[in-house]
């Protein structure tokens, strides 16, 4: 599944970050690497998330959320 189509509460496991090096490596630098917990916090519109990363805040874009694949897991350290 696709971090777009998280809903409101999901928790989730990153597997794949699908973007541009560039892109890839400041979410990389902020924590997001495959293996990591993602809790979506709320919708803004059609795939604009807020979700919470290693205890952090981010909202992340419709072009960001549609290239990060996920899975359904356990969200850690809440």
């Amino acid at each position: 599944m696709l971090l777009k189509d998280a809903k409101i509460g999901d928790a989730c496991v990153v597997e794949d970050i699908r973007l541009p090096f560039e892109m890839k490596r400041r979410l990389e630098a902020l924590g997001m690497t495959r293996g990591t917990s993602v809790s979506v916090i709320n919708r803004k519109g059609k795939g604009i998330l807020i979700i919470k990363l290693r205890g952090t805040r981010f909202a992340l874009g419709f072009h960001i959320t549609k290239n990060i694949e996920v899975k359904a897991g356990e969200a850690h350290g809440e």
